[in-house]
């Protein structure tokens, strides 16, 4: 007996809304329904036992997704064309960004460059007086060595008495 309840099975079944056609003269009797204005199903609260394998639903296809109605397409386009605009403008702020951004390094780069420049300009007139004093220093060294060379000539050594040669 247990392995009967084991397989039994209590079903409630859903029957379809009766469709039983009237003659046009006779009136449709109304459902009366527990202050709900909507439309169910009636209920068939028969109990049915089934004992063994229980059967194999009946699978019912899936309606398709309807695709939005006409007056809704509109709405989608106008989202899409919001959403480009908003990617659109982003696009533009950051591309005004790194522009203003390339202005302030190209600004930099060119005042280094001006800097450096004038920093050269100071670094060749440096070089250029100090090659100027050298020559002068050198200028000096062969008038001394020229005035040294007649002069050397007349010392003479008071030991020996000869003379000087530098």
């Amino acid at each position: 007996m247990e392995e009967e309840e084991s397989g039994s099975e209590l079903q409630l079944l859903l029957l379809p809304k009766p469709s039983i056609e009237f003659p046009n003269n006779t009136p449709v009797p109304e459902a009366k329904t527990d202050d709900d204005a909507t439309d169910h199903p009636q209920l068939d609260l028969s109990l049915s036992i089934s004992v063994g394998q229980k059967p194999q639903p009946q699978l019912q296809p899936q309606p398709q997704p309807q695709p939005p109605p006409l007056h809704e397409k509109p709405r989608i386009g106008e989202r899409s064309v919001q959403a480009l605009r908003q990617q659109t403008a982003e696009q533009i702020r950051l591309a005004s960004a790194e522009k203003a951004y390339a202005e302030r390094v190209r600004e930099l780069t060119r005042r280094e460059l001006e800097l450096a420049e004038k920093e050269f300009a100071r670094a060749r007139a440096v070089w250029e007086r100090a090659r100027e004093e050298v020559e002068r220093v050198e200028r000096m060294k062969e008038m001394s060595t020229r005035r040294v060379g007649p002069a050397c000539l007349e010392i003479t050594c008071h030991s020996c008495r000869q003379r000087f040669c530098p």
